[in-house]
C-alpha cells in the first residue's frame, strides 16, 4: 500500500512536470513568432515619468490639386492621454487676404505661421480634399516628447509663430524638421546632413509639377542656377513625403544601442488619385521640336515674303514682333526676380541669355525696320546682339559654372533668336532693295515724262 502510495505520488509528479513543460511550450511558441518579426526597440518608461503621457505622430498628406499642394504637407500630431486632447501643429498656415499678399508674394516677403488644430478637425478637411493621410509614430523618450511638446508650443505663441516662408529652405516641412532635431539635440541632422543625393531643387519641382503644364514652365523659367546643386538628405526634407520616407531609415541614440525613429505607421486616408511622380519628365525634345517648328514657320514666311507675298510679310513680321515681345517681357521680368525681390533661387538666371530684356526694343523696331527705310542698322544690330547671347548661353553648357539644367528653354528660345535676326537681315536686305527699285523705276518714270513733253 505505501509502495502503492509512493507510485502514485511518482506518477502525479511525473504529470505535473509534463503539464508544466506544456505550458512552457505553449507559451514560448508566440514569443519565437514575434523574435522573428521586425519590432522597433522601445526604451522602457518608469511609471509616472513626465512626457509617458505623450505620444507624438509626424503626419504626413499627399499631393492635392491646387498649386500650392502640388509638393505635400506635413504637421506633428501631439497625443496627451492625460488630458484626453489630440493637437496637430500645422506650419503651412496662409492666408490671401492679408494685407498686400500679392505683392509680398512677388517680392519674396510672404508671412506663413504656425497653428495647433484638433486632429478630428483637421483630417476631414484633407480627406475631403482627396489627399492621402500617414501617420508615423516618433520613437521618442519621454523626456524628448515633452521636449517637443514645450518647443512646439512656445512656437504657437503669438509673438513666435509668424515666419518669412521660403519655398525650398524655410517652408512647413523645414519648419517641422528643424522643431524635431531640436527635441532630438541635433540627432536627426546630423544623421541627415552628410549623405548627398542625385537630386536638386529643380528636379524634385520637375518631378512634382509636370502634371500642371503652365506652373511646371513659368517655374523652370524662373529657377535660376542655385536650384541645380544636388541636395543633402537633410535638405531634401523640404519635400514632406520624402521627409517621411527618409525617417524611415534615421536611427537615434537609445540606452547603449541607436534604435529607429520611426516607432510604428498607420494609414488614416489613401486617396482615390495617382500617386505623385517618381521622376521629373523627358519634355527636352517637345521644347526643341517647338522651337525648330516655329523658326521653320518663320524662315518659311520670309522666302515668301521676298517673293512678293504680302500676307507672308505680315506673318513673317508678327512671328518676329510676337517672339519678341514675350523674350523681352520675360526677360525684364527675370532681371526684376534677380535684383528686385528675396527670391534667392531666381538669381543667377542664365535664361537670360535666351530670353533677353533688350528683345523689348525688337519689338518696336521690327515693323519700322520691315515698312519703312527707319531704324534697319539698329534692327540688325540688336537681333543679332540677341542671336550671339543666345549661342554663347548654349555653348556654355559646357562649363561648369554655367551647368544650369535649361535645356528646355534653350531648344525653344535658341532656333527662334537665329530666325529673328535671319529674318531681319533678310527683310531688311529686301527693303532696301525694293525701295531701290521703286526709286529707280521711278526716276526711269520721270525721265520719260519730261521726253515726251519736250
Amino acid at each position: 500500500m505505501a509502495e502503492h502510495r509512493s507510485a502514485t505520488a511518482a506518477s502525479r509528479t511525473l504529470h505535473r512536470f509534463l503539464f508544466i513543460a506544456a505550458l512552457v511550450f505553449l507559451a514560448c511558441a508566440p514569443l519565437r513568432t514575434i523574435k522573428a518579426q521586425v519590432v522597433p526597440f522601445t526604451p522602457p518608461v518608469a511609471a509616472g515619468e513626465p512626457g509617458s503621457e505623450l505620444t507624438i505622430y509626424l503626419l504626413t498628406f499627399g499631393q492635392g490639386d491646387e498649386v500650392w499642394e502640388l509638393f505635400g504637407h506635413n504637421a506633428i500630431w501631439i497625443k496627451n492621454q492625460s488630458l484626453g486632447t489630440d493637437i496637430a501643429y500645422n506650419w503651412g498656415m496662409f492666408d490671401f487676404a492679408q494685407p498686400n499678399f500679392v505683392t509680398r508674394f512677388l517680392t519674396g516677403d510672404t508671412s506663413y505661421w504656425l497653428e495647433g488644430f484638433p486632429l478630428d478637425a483637421m483630417l476631414p478637411a484633407y480627406r475631403a480634399r482627396n489627399r492621402s493621410i500617414l501617420a508615423q509614430e516618433l520613437n521618442l523618450t519621454p523626456a524628448q516628447r515633452l521636449q517637443l511638446q514645450r518647443l512646439v508650443e512656445e512656437n504657437a505663441l503669438p509673438e513666435n509663430k509668424f515666419y518669412r516662408y521660403d519655398y525650398y529652405r524655410d517652408n512647413c516641412s523645414t519648419r517641422l524638421r528643424d522643431m524635431l532635431d531640436r527635441g532630438l539635440s541635433g540627432q536627426l541632422s546630423r544623421a541627415t546632413s552628410g549623405i548627398v543625393t542625385t537630386d536638386t531643387y529643380r528636379s524634385h519641382t520637375e518631378r512634382l509639377t509636370q502634371r500642371n503644364v503652365p506652373v511646371y514652365a513659368g517655374i523652370m523659367l524662373a529657377l535660376g542656377h542655385p536650384a541645380d546643386r544636388p541636395l543633402s538628405v537633410w535638405e531634401e526634407m523640404f519635400l514632406p513625403v520624402r521627409m517621411a520616407n527618409r525617417l524611415r531609415d534615421v536611427k537615434v541614440e537609445g540606452p547603449g544601442i541607436a534604435i529607429p525613429l520611426v516607432r510604428s505607421e498607420m494609414t488614416l486616408f489613401t486617396a482615390g488619385r495617382a500617386p505623385e511622380p517618381a521622376k521629373p519628365p523627358r519634355l527636352l525634345p517637345f521644347y526643341i521640336a517647338g522651337g525648330i517648328f516655329l523658326a521653320g514657320l518663320l524662315v518659311a514666311l520670309v522666302s515668301r515674303a521676298e517673293s512678293g507675298g504680302r500676307l507672308a510679310m505680315f506673318g513673317a513680321t508678327l512671328i518676329t514682333m510676337l517672339w519678341s515681345f514675350i523674350a523681352g517681357f520675360f526677360g525684364t521680368a527675370l532681371v526684376a526676380a534677380w535684383t528686385l525681390t528675396k527670391h534667392f533661387f531666381m538669381g543667377w538666371n542664365e535664361n537670360l541669355l535666351q530670353l533677353n530684356p533688350i528683345s523689348l526694343l525688337l519689338f518696336v523696331l521690327i515693323p519700322l525696320a520691315f515698312y519703312s527705310a527707319r531704324g534697319q542698322s539698329k534692327a540688325r544690330k540688336l537681333s543679332a546682339w540677341v542671336a550671339v547671347l543666345s549661342m554663347a548661353g548654349f555653348l556654355a553648357q559646357g562649363v561648369e559654372q554655367f551647368s544650369q539644367r535649361n535645356g528646355e528653354i534653350i531648344g525653344l528660345a535658341l532656333p527662334l533668336n537665329l530666325a529673328v535676326v535671319w529674318a531681319v537681315f533678310r527683310l531688311t536686305a529686301f527693303r532696301r532693295v525694293r525701295g531701290t527699285e521703286l526709286l529707280t523705276a521711278t526716276e526711269k518714270d520721270t525721265d520719260a515724262r519730261g521726253q515726251k513733253h519736250g
